[in-house]
């Protein structure tokens, strides 16, 4: 059974950190693209960051750059975000995502990410 359980979510209030951490389990990911994606209540789900299985290519979507770290240890088959600079519109609950498909074409088309983890919440206050 795959399984992608995100941890490190929580409350913080703007200007501060979180670092969420997406730990795979169940198969092997080798090759697999991994991506964090966030949904806000009443807004669709939205990509916040992808990268690519040697770390070779990674995006970031353009509100959170400059401020979000991607990051993966394969050994560990986990994946991180560094969030830091937090804005209360970054307030969403994050999912980790793991695809077969390699590289970064059409990066944040949810439809073409095979596994899904269910969430974990940040919440960033003013």
């Amino acid at each position: 059974q795959v399984q992608l359980v995100e941890s490190g979510g929580g409350a913080v209030q703007a200007g501060g950190s979180l670092r969420l951490s997406c730990a795979a389990s169940g198969r092997t990911f080798i090759g697999y693209t991994m991506g964090w994606f966030r949904q806000a209540p009443g807004k669709e789900r939205e990509i916040v960051a992808a990268i690519t299985w040697s770390s070779s290519i990674i995006q970031y979507a353009d509100s959170v750059k400059g401020r979000f770290t991607i990051s993966r240890d394969n050994a560990k088959n986990t994946v991180y975000l560094q969030m830091n600079s937090l804005d209360p519109k970054d307030t969403a609950v994050y999912y980790c995502a793991a695809r077969a498909r390699p590289g970064l074409e059409d990066w944040g088309t949810t439809r073409l990410y095979d596994y899904w983890g269910h969430g974990t919440q940040v919440t960033v206050s003013s």
